[in-house]
């Protein structure tokens, strides 16, 4: 029985993130935007219009704005959970975890993520209004673009950003730490677990106003290095190499706009 509620659970989790990548697929079709984020005929018409224009937009408005982060999150963070939530179940026995735990830690979790997404669907309608990015999250100004990028190459080598990676990378040390027992211990667990990640990774997402919030290719490629950040065995080794990438991508924009 044990073993089913386990498949259950997994195959939910999966699910979800293959349900969430799907939502992101089918709203940049509507967008008119390729997979690298690019705007076709509509996608432009709707690059240039003015937010302030008196007619409903829903990239203008906070709601809209804020369920696309919010599947946006559960896109992009949930795989980068799999490590965490393995860890978990390695210390279910020894350390009476269950499964509403796994639950538990999994929700609070995705909670701290929420309302990041709601936080950072408001800087982004700040940029917007303030001219900095258009209609579609695409930057309108390249200097925002080169800051940005050194931004987060440079936090990739401060003391928040190794001691957040610390609990990320290790999410057992983190366990053994804090342990708390069922449902509500491992929602609080997820709770800190998802406050260290935020810490850890929202530099990463801040980079999707350099190329547009809707390209699949930031998307996938951001996951894809937070997942690398979170393996054990690689991601202690990942993080300054990444910084000085950004750096010199930023670098390297600023030279060739000048």
């Amino acid at each position: 029985m044990s073993h089913i509620i386990r498949s259950s659970l997994w195959l939910t989790f999966f699910a979800a993130i293959l349900a969430a990548w799907w939502v992101m697929y089918m709203m940049s079709v509507d967008m008119d935007l390729d997979w690298i984020g690019r705007p076709g005929p509509m996608g432009e018409a709707m690059r240039q219009m003015d937010p302030r224009m008196p007619m409903y937009m829903p990239m203008a408005n906070f709601g809209p704005l804020f369920a696309m982060w919010a599947i946006m999150m559960a896109a992009m963070m949930l795989p980068t959970m799999v490590p965490t939530l393995r860890a978990y179940e390695d210390l279910m026995v020894s350390a009476n975890g269950t499964r509403a735990g796994w639950a538990g830690v999994l929700l609070g979790y995705f909670i701290v993520w929420v309302a990041f997404a709601a936080l950072i669907a408001g800087v982004q309608l700040a940029l917007l209004f303030g001219g900095w990015i258009d209609m579609l999250g695409i930057a309108t100004n390249v200097w925002l673009s080169v800051i940005l990028l050194i931004a987060v190459g440079l936090f990739q080598f401060t003391k928040a950003k190794e001691v957040c990676h610390g609990v990320c990378h290790s999410p057992t040390t983190y366990f053994l730490t804090r342990w708390r027992t069922g449902f509500s211990g491992g929602l609080r667990m997820g709770l800190g677990l998802g406050a260290f990640c935020v810490g850890c990774c929202w530099g990463f997402m801040a980079l999707g106003f350099v190329g547009g919030v809707m390209s699949l290719l930031w998307m996938g490629a951001a996951t894809f290095f937070m997942v690398l950040e979170k393996l054990p065995q690689i991601g202690h080794r990942v993080t300054k190499p990444l910084g000085v990438g950004l750096i010199l991508g930023g670098i390297g924009l600023a030279v060739w706009s000048l």
